[in-house]
């Protein structure tokens, strides 16, 4: 199979940006909306709901979109492309969108803004590091994936993952009468010095400058002090408001007043509330298991009364006393994504690194669910997997306790459905097409079906029989105003089941 690189072979970061912030929305406008037709060339044709012919180049990351306009083909610039999604899905579901394609154009200014800042940024050496800092194009089936919510670029890109960045913690202190705290935050003390009658509590510097004109009755008042910043800088990861500090070797994640993909990314009182049961639930899932595969667990919190959700710290675990003796962790999304060095490129036998990755990413998941009732939110941001010195899969750490689920609080058939998108659909294929395309001639799914099909449960087997594999529809649920949380589904071809 031919490897399709979407990006044009040009120092042009305009046409650069444009490629990569075409190729999720047309994933996502293709296996939403759109009816695939048969066609002569090797360009993929699609009908539109509205009717008009739509071709492009490539499938995992389809690029140089044309529509068929008076008997030609007729390429189509990003701008016209998000005039030609609003309006297909008007016509197709009645409503006008609301602000999603002014985040389909923020997300590729966004893009533009990180191209120039990356171009004269330098990579971490650290390979771990540099596989959290390598999304560029990021969720590969969102129609906005790296909108930051509108603001001036000077406003995020300081803080921002894809452009290498690294920054120290603004450290403040809260009066001991207004904290709120669950769990071990001792990792939190340990950050600086607090005056006595205060804690405490690291802030997010883009965050900060978010609920600042909140949070002004509380520092006039005493409640809240300005303590400086941490005297060692912090890196922002996949998720951006998580940061990991490797000297102290802890994850802390904040909350962060923007839209990015599907939610405004805070912390939020009823997830916070429920954490110590649902990290408590998977950590015993992943500690019962005979197995390499750990979880990193969030282990306590710490925020301030009166701005509960504002100012709200996550600690969680970092790699010590977790990962293998001389393995290297990377994060499976930057796998997908490529960066230097990523063993998935360079396998000298794909077909025993793709074994050994389903070997240590499936089995952890399935038990979770069968054993214990606890459904991990599998997907690739939530999954780093560690490689030994030939970049062999050994080991899977999973993180994130405020997407897991717990049966009976979910239905094991609700459960059921969500890791089948997590894992299989939006991780698994993924990887599989990846590899493939870094390999070509290599077929993945026999050896994804055989390793699913060492699990005897019911699910399996209606799994690997099944035509159809649930995909989450991001670009209909933003269009329709649906809660992020909202999950909805559409099917697509099972690539299993004529494996």
């Amino acid at each position: 199979m031919e490897r399709v690189d979407p990006m044009p072979p040009s120092d042009d970061v305009g046409a650069c940006a444009d490629a990569y912030a075409a190729a999720p929305l047309l994933n996502c406008l293709l296996r939403e909306v759109a009816e695939p037709l048969p066609h002569p060339g090797d360009r993929p044709v699609y009908r539109l709901p509205g009717g008009r012919l739509l071709r492009v180049r490539g499938a995992r990351r389809p690029a140089e979109p044309e529509v068929l306009a008076a008997g030609e083909w007729r390429r189509v610039g990003h701008t016209e492309l998000v005039k030609l999604v609003a309006e297909e899905l008007r016509a197709h579901t009645g409503l006008q969108g609301n602000d999603l394609p002014a985040e389909m154009t923020d997300s590729r200014d966004a893009v533009a803004a990180l191209l120039t800042a990356r171009a004269r940024a330098t990579a971490p050496e650290d390979p771990y590091l540099r596989s959290e800092q390598s999304l560029i194009t990021g969720h590969p089936y969102h129609p906005a994936p790296k909108a930051r919510g509108g603001g001036p670029v000077a406003g995020w890109l300081p803080y921002a993952p894809e452009a290498h960045a690294r920054f120290p913690l603004v450290l403040l202190g809260v009066r001991e009468d207004q904290v709120v705290e669950e769990g071990d935050t001792g990792a939190l003390d340990a950050l600086g010095t607090a005056p006595p009658g205060y804690r405490l509590l690291p802030a997010h510097p883009w965050q900060l400058d978010l609920v600042a004109h909140a949070l002004a009755p509380a520092f006039a008042d005493g409640r809240l002090v300005r303590l400086g910043a941490t005297t060692f800088d912090v890196w922002p990861t996949a998720a951006i408001r998580t940061l990991y500090e490797p000297g102290r070797d802890v994850f802390l994640k904040f909350s962060l007043d923007v839209r990015i993909t599907n939610d405004i990314r805070r912390l939020w009182r009823h997830d916070l509330l429920r954490l110590r049961r649902t990290d408590t639930a998977a950590a015993a899932a992943f500690a019962a298991q005979d197995g390499p595969a750990v979880w990193l667990s969030d282990r306590g919190y710490r925020t301030a009364a009166f701005a509960f959700e504002e100012l709200a710290v996550l600690v969680r675990d970092g790699f010590g006393g977790h990962l293998l003796r001389g393995a290297t962790p990377l994060l499976a999304a930057g796998l997908v994504e490529g960066f230097e060095g990523s063993p998935l490129a360079t396998a000298a036998d794909p077909a025993a690194w793709w074994a050994a990755y389903l070997r240590q990413v499936v089995p952890p998941a399935l038990t979770a669910f069968v054993d214990h009732g606890v459904v991990v939110e599998a997907h690739l941001q939530n999954t780093v997997v560690a490689v030994d010195a030939d970049g062999v899969p050994v080991q899977a750490l999973y993180r994130d306790a405020e997407g897991v689920k717990l049966l009976p609080e979910v239905s094991r058939a609700a459960g059921w459905e969500r890791l089948v998108y997590t894992l299989v659909v939006n991780h698994l294929t993924e990887i599989a097409a990846a590899l493939a395309e870094h390999h070509p001639g290599l077929d993945p799914w026999p050896a994804a079906r055989a390793e699913l099909a060492r699990h005897e449960l019911p699910e399996i087997t209606a799994l690997l029989a099944a035509p159809t594999l649930p995909g989450k529809t991001n670009l209909l649920l933003r269009w329709t105003g649906a809660d992020g949380a909202d999950a909805r589904y559409l099917p697509l071809p099972n690539p299993l089941r004529d494996a």
